[in-house]
């Protein structure tokens, strides 16, 4: 700590300095951009105070670090497979759960009292907008190999994942089918989360709710939705 001291004057950035150093890994003096990124529009309305830009660029430097990651470690793999590992690597459920683990949740500033985002997944956001930071504060390369040291490694288990099948709403309706069972996909919400369009889909099973997932397209809140309802029936 008392090095960080030594650094800021102000003993909340010292502090909020040494949380991102132990959680995140970043060491920084661009306090003001980190704060932005884990400040979601709940505390912070105006787009140049909350993470919802740093979120977008996040997304795309993030996507590209994963992509890169992939071609490289299966050289022989087709295009459509490194797409669907990729899928299974950066979407919602998979970064919200990543960004929990890693401890953001302590970090991020939110409306605490706002029930309505303790279901959403403002802490997978959160980890985007924080890659986007990291990209204006070091550069490329740096983020790059941050990505891999934070997230990639420590949380997404490659091999694990390759044996997931990602279609799981096919093998979800197979399995209705085959016991007899009425299933449907249902949307549920859809609502803007920022600049972007959010969608909750529901799993339905004879007539009663089975699971929902939410995505920025139908395609992945469906695909959410059928995880966690195989995960619940176990199948």
């Amino acid at each position: 700590m008392q090095f960080f001291r030594k650094l800021f004057k102000n003993p909340e950035d010292a502090l909020f300095a040494k949380q991102l150093k132990n959680v995140l890994g970043v060491q920084s003096s661009n306090i003001l951009l980190y704060r932005t990124a884990l400040s979601h529009r709940s505390v912070k309305e105006t787009a140049d105070e909350n993470n919802e830009r740093l979120e977008y660029l996040g997304d795309a430097v993030l996507s590209a670090v994963v992509a890169d990651y992939l071609f490289k470690r299966y050289p022989y793999k087709g295009e459509g497979f490194l797409t669907e590992m990729r899928s299974k690597m950066v979407n919602r459920q998979q970064l919200n759960d990543i960004a929990l683990k890693m401890g953001l949740r302590k970090l991020t500033f939110y409306n605490k009292f706002d029930n309505a985002l303790k279901g959403s997944q403002i802490f997978g956001n959160t980890l985007e907008a924080l890659v986007g930071a990291v990209y204006l504060d070091k550069g490329y390369l740096k983020t790059h190999s941050w990505v891999l040291k934070q997230i990639v490694i420590p949380h997404m288990f490659v091999d694990d994942l390759e044996l997931i099948d990602i279609n799981l709403k096919n093998k979800l309706i197979g399995w209705a089918s085959k016991n007899g069972k009425t299933l449907t996909f249902e949307l549920a919400e859809e609502k803007m989360e920022g600049s972007r369009r959010l969608f909750t889909i529901n799993a339905i099973l004879d007539g009663q709710l089975l699971a929902c997932g939410k995505g920025y397209n139908k395609k992945d809140a469906s695909q959410v939705a059928a995880q966690v309802a195989v995960e619940k029936i176990g199948i």
